[in-house]
């Protein structure tokens, strides 16, 4: 049990000095979290129907083992045969919607392997980025848990039973199929991400707030799918039931709700013994719980800062004629940026071969890039 506890420790501090994609320093270690398994991966998908006792065994060896899971985490973790993979995935997907929303902006949502925090020192700044990539991670969690209910991954969970129990609101249709279970992935994802927050804290409460909107944000963005029954393709009747969206939808309207965050402060209700968020002026509006909320202002991104793991925009690629974010004046941060000739190779003059082939030929040409200085 000591050599145990001791190797963690170990193996824990080895997280405060790492080899990144890009080398930083952080000014503080703080001990990397559950987001590592949507860049480290995890066990191989989930177990067959034929899992055996030990493969199970194993599993629960590694949920023990992963010392950036909390004793909570380690125990939902231990719930499945798969649910590892689960969550990895989830914790995926969030990180590669971050990278795709933020593609073209000044913080691109860049992640570190095996650093102490995954997206670098920002998550410290209590921004509304920090507040984005809850929001998303959490959303991956429910999604994926979800996803695999209706799939039948997991044991605890199956299809979502409610929808059946209700009418349709139209004649000729009636509830039926397979819905997903979005509630129990809301619930999984409650349970396991915001296990890790403290409530009683400003940076606790904003965290949660989040977790929740980007939870909320697939509920409402949930499908009715039907399908037609009938002799001879009629329509006589319509079996539905409720899907997921997917999961780019959920990405756009975290990304909308990120542009339009509110600033936020704590208050102390002493008599009801509470601590709540409330927007931070009088002229501004409470959010509700699907907005996202931030308690300061974001850091400069245009410059490199090695202390919160910023790269700055020296040497991003911007889009010369556009106006917007990706554009070469706001993106290299009125700083200007050079044009780059190279020359490249692309595909060209492609006919259709009987049969079955597309044969295309390689023709070269000159490529204008322009680079951020």
């Amino acid at each position: 049990m000591v050599k145990r506890k001791k190797t963690s420790i170990i193996f824990a501090k080895n997280y405060c000095h790492f080899t990144t994609l890009i080398v930083i320093i952080f000014a503080n270690c703080v001990l990397a979290n559950w987001w590592l398994l949507g860049l480290q991966g995890y066990p191989s998908g989930p177990p067959s129907l034929g899992t055996t006792g030990s493969a199970i065994a194993l599993q629960r060896q590694n949920c023990d083992d992963l010392p950036y899971l909390n004793q909570k985490q380690r125990h939902l973790c231990n719930l499945n045969g798969g649910i590892l993979h689960t969550i990895g995935t989830g914790a995926k997907y969030g990180i590669e919607e971050c990278q795709h929303q933020f593609r073209m902006s000044r913080w691109n949502c860049t992640t570190y392997y095996n650093a102490s925090s995954v997206f670098g020192g920002i998550i410290s700044v209590r921004s509304r980025e920090s507040a984005y990539v809850h929001a998303i991670t959490s959303a991956g969690i429910a999604y994926t848990i979800t996803r695999a209910c209706s799939r039948g991954e997991l044991n605890e969970c199956s299809c979502d039973s409610k929808p059946r129990s209700r009418k349709g609101k139209n004649k000729g249709w009636q509830w039926g199929g397979c819905s997903e279970d979005i509630s129990f992935g809301e619930n999984f994802s409650r349970d396991f991400v915001d296990s890790s927050e403290d409530p009683d804290s400003p940076i606790g409460l904003m965290n949660l707030h989040n977790n929740e909107a980007g939870r909320r944000i697939i509920r409402s963005k949930m499908q009715r799918v039907c399908k037609c029954h009938g002799m001879s393709g009629s329509c006589n009747s319509r079996v539905c039931w409720r899907k997921l969206p997917a999961f780019r939808d959920v990405g756009d309207v975290l990304s909308a709700r990120y542009e339009g965050a509110v600033l936020v402060k704590m208050v102390d209700k002493k008599k009801k013994r509470m601590k709540k968020l409330r927007a931070a002026g009088k002229d501004i509006k409470q959010p509700n719980r699907t907005e996202l909320v931030f308690l300061e202002d974001s850091p400069d991104y245009c410059e490199r800062n090695e202390t919160l793991g910023i790269l700055g925009t020296k040497g991003r690629l911007c889009n010369q004629g556009s106006p917007g974010l990706d554009g070469c004046s706001l993106l290299c941060c009125g700083r200007g940026y050079q044009t780059r000739i190279r020359d490249v190779e692309e595909k060209c003059r492609c006919r259709f071969e009987w049969c079955c082939k597309v044969v295309c030929e390689l023709c070269k040409e000159k490529k204008e890039e322009f680079i951020c200085n």
